[in-house]
C-alpha cells in the first residue's frame, strides 16, 4: 500500500502554464497602461469656458423739445461796426476829503506805492496882530535935555516886545540909535504904552511890532 501511495498522483496539483500567466499580466499591464492614458487626457482637456454673451444697453431716449446738439453761436454781422480802439488807461484816483479843521495830515501806516497821498488842506490860525491902546497925547516920550541944549534931533527904529497881556517888555533898537534918546525912549514906552494883546484862534499870545519913533524940536 505504501508504495502505490507513493507512485498515485496527488489531484489538484497540475503544472501551471507559462503561457497563461504571461497573458494575464499583459492584461493587467494593459489596463494599467489604459487607465494612465484616460487619467492624462482628462487632465489635458482645458475647461470650457462660458460662452461671452453681449447684451446691446439701450440708452433713454433725449427729453421732448430739447437737442443733444450744442448750438453754436450765430455771428451775426454789426450794423455799425466800431474800430478796436485801445482804452486810456485810468489814473489813480484822487479823494478829495473837503474841508478839515485838523491842522496836518494824518499818517496811517504811510503812502501805498503806487497810490498818491490826498492832499489835505492847511487851515491857518485866525491871528489878529496886537492894537495900540494908548491915548494920542500920552504917545511922545519926554525929550532928553542934554539934546534940547544941543539942539540934536532922532528918529529911530524899534522893535517893541509885548506879552499876553499887552504890556511892553522889552525896546530893541533896529540899526545904529542914540544911546541917550533910546534910553529916554525904553524908559518911557515900558511904563506908559499899552496893547490890545495879539491873539490865535481866540487866544491871547505874545507878540512883537516894529515902530519908527521921532524926537524933533518944535520951531
Amino acid at each position: 500500500m505504501l508504495a502505490y501511495a507513493a507512485h498515485r498522483p496527488v489531484a489538484g496539483k497540475r503544472p501551471s502554464s507559462p503561457p497563461a500567466m504571461l497573458l494575464i499580466i499583459s492584461a493587467h499591464v494593459a489596463l494599467i497602461a489604459l487607465v494612465m492614458s484616460a487619467k492624462m487626457e482628462f487632465q489635458r482637456k482645458p475647461t470650457p469656458q462660458p460662452p461671452l454673451i453681449n447684451i446691446p444697453i439701450e440708452r433713454p431716449p433725449p427729453p421732448i423739445g430739447l437737442s443733444t446738439k450744442r448750438q453754436q453761436p450765430t455771428n451775426l454781422p454789426l450794423s455799425n461796426p466800431q474800430p478796436n480802439v485801445p482804452l486810456p488807461h485810468p489814473g489813480p484816483t484822487t479823494v478829495d476829503p473837503g474841508p478839515s479843521t485838523d491842522p496836518g495830515p494824518i499818517a496811517l501806516g504811510g503812502a501805498s506805492e503806487g497810490f498818491p497821498t490826498p492832499a489835505w488842506p492847511i487851515v491857518q490860525p485866525v491871528r489878529h496882530e496886537p492894537r495900540l491902546l494908548t491915548r494920542p497925547d500920552e504917545l511922545k516920550p519926554p525929550y532928553p535935555e542934554s539934546k534940547i541944549l544941543s539942539e540934536q534931533e532922532a528918529t529911530l527904529q524899534l522893535r517893541l516886545t509885548i506879552n499876553d497881556s499887552g504890556r511892553v517888555t522889552a525896546v530893541d533898537p533896529i540899526g545904529a540909535a542914540d544911546s541917550v534918546f533910546l534910553e529916554a525912549a525904553r524908559r518911557y514906552l515900558i511904563a506908559h504904552w499899552r496893547y490890545q494883546p495879539a491873539t490865535e484862534d481866540g487866544r491871547a499870545i505874545g507878540s512883537s511890532v516894529v515902530i519908527s519913533l521921532h524926537f524933533q524940536l518944535d520951531g
